[in-house]
């Protein structure tokens, strides 16, 4: 369920060769930022529409996680998150490169309407379990992304104690914890799947509006 989503935190370049492939630097600390609750959609075959006449959208797929509890200092991942989730973090790339040269604020790019399709949640297994498979994205039947949360430059202790004390968490706020290489553009037509090890959890067909 989607319900009682607050605040949507996401996670810049948290992996080092989708870092790369885009030419930006590796970060030497979290780099923060945040879709509004809007942009969250389910991610469950429906037809998701996408801004028109904005450049390349492309997408990023992330694993979510939700917080269940008032983050404090020295509280454990295991104890703080109580659901995962896998979604997109869909980004208008023109837009998104123009706006990072003047050095305004990315929500023109990031924060759209329908930019955050999810997965249902799942209980949080604990980080040990979320080691043990890699979760992929295909487009029309090819894998394009495959990431796993080992190869995280910021773990998920670090991210959440990060955001925890430089912004707060709370019940019903979400991460998106960063994205692998392979993203690239989308156009009407294409079917998305998102998957965890050999478990396909949803899917999506793209329509860039008129």
């Amino acid at each position: 369920m989607l319900t009682n989503i607050r605040n949507v935190y996401c996670v810049g370049r948290n992996y080092k060769l989708h870092a790369e492939e885009l030419g930006n630097a590796v970060p030497d600390e979290p780099m923060i930022f945040m879709k509004p609750s809007h942009a969250v959609v389910p991610f469950n075959g429906e037809l998701l529409e996408l801004p028109a006449n904005k450049g390349e959208i492309h997408y990023e797929a992330e694993l979510v996680i939700r917080i269940g509890r008032d983050y404090e200092s020295g509280v454990r991942v295991d104890e703080l998150v109580d659901a995962y989730a896998f979604g997109i973090d869909f980004t208008l790339r023109d837009v998104q490169t123009v706006i990072k040269k003047k050095g305004h604020p990315w929500t023109a790019a990031k924060g759209f309407k329908n930019s955050a399709p999810i997965t249902a949640f799942q209980s949080f297994p604990g980080v040990a379990a979320l080691l043990e498979k890699d979760f992929t994205l295909k487009k029309n039947g090819i894998q394009v992304q495959r990431g796993n949360i080992t190869n995280m430059i910021f773990s998920l202790q670090h991210i959440v104690d990060y955001v925890g004390h430089h912004y707060g968490l709370g019940p019903g706020d979400i991460i998106f914890t960063g994205t692998p290489e392979g993203v690239g553009a989308t156009q009407t037509g294409d079917v998305l799947e998102l998957s965890w090890g050999d478990e396909s959890l949803g899917t999506c067909t793209i329509k860039v509006a008129e």
